[in-house]
């Protein structure tokens, strides 16, 4: 959240003398996002994604299973598989977040997912993009972000393993490596998921 200036009334002179002082309006305006742009092959992406008939299922343990040791691997509070949709990212597994999905305009893993490396935040204060997000100015007031983008066979990246934290902190080369292999491992079961719906 933060405070707006809308307008300043002009001064009225009299004689030279200003006849009262100006008058600042100030208005408690709403959180200003950068929303992540959107993918150069947006929609071969979401083809892809909606292929792979994963949004809105029933919890996983295979997926569950990945996000679990996330946590305890990276000793963080939160974290998520992702799966970036038009209009929304939907969590296939999350532990530790109050939410199944949010709005794609105010998500992290809307721009992770347009970089091919994890895309590291951190201290999302420090961050233009962040530092207003409604999820960093509000619980769960996050402050460390980490986000491994779900790349497909064909270059589609269609969500994100990531990571969340309410203090700053840093991944060094051996954790981004473990997050990548993790991430890995949630791409081969999606893959397997698209095989088994088609066979």
């Amino acid at each position: 959240m933060g405070i707006r200036l809308l307008a300043v009334r002009s001064l009225k002179w009299r004689g030279g003398v200003p006849i009262h002082p100006p008058v600042i309006f100030l208005i408690w305006s709403a959180p200003f996002v950068i929303a992540p742009a959107y993918a150069r092959h947006e929609a071969q992406r979401l083809q892809a994604l909606r292929a792979l008939l994963i949004l809105d299922t029933p919890p996983e343990e295979r997926f569950d299973r990945i996000v679990r040791f996330a946590i305890d691997e990276f000793e963080v509070p939160m974290a998520a598989i992702s799966l970036v949709d038009d209009e929304r990212q939907w969590f296939k597994a999350s532990h530790g977040l109050p939410m199944c999905q949010t709005a794609r305009d105010i998500s992290f893993c809307g721009h992770a997912i347009l970089r091919a490396e994890v895309m590291l935040v951190p201290d999302t204060l420090l961050d233009p993009r962040f530092f207003d997000n409604p999820f960093v100015q509000a619980p769960p007031r996050v402050r460390f972000y980490a986000g491994a983008p779900l790349t497909l066979r064909g270059g589609e990246a269609v969500g994100t393993l990531c990571l969340f934290d309410t203090r700053p902190r840093q991944l060094d080369r051996i954790d981004i490596a473990v997050l990548s292999a993790l991430r890995d491992l949630v791409v081969e079961q999606l893959t397997q998921s698209k095989v088994a719906a088609c066979s």
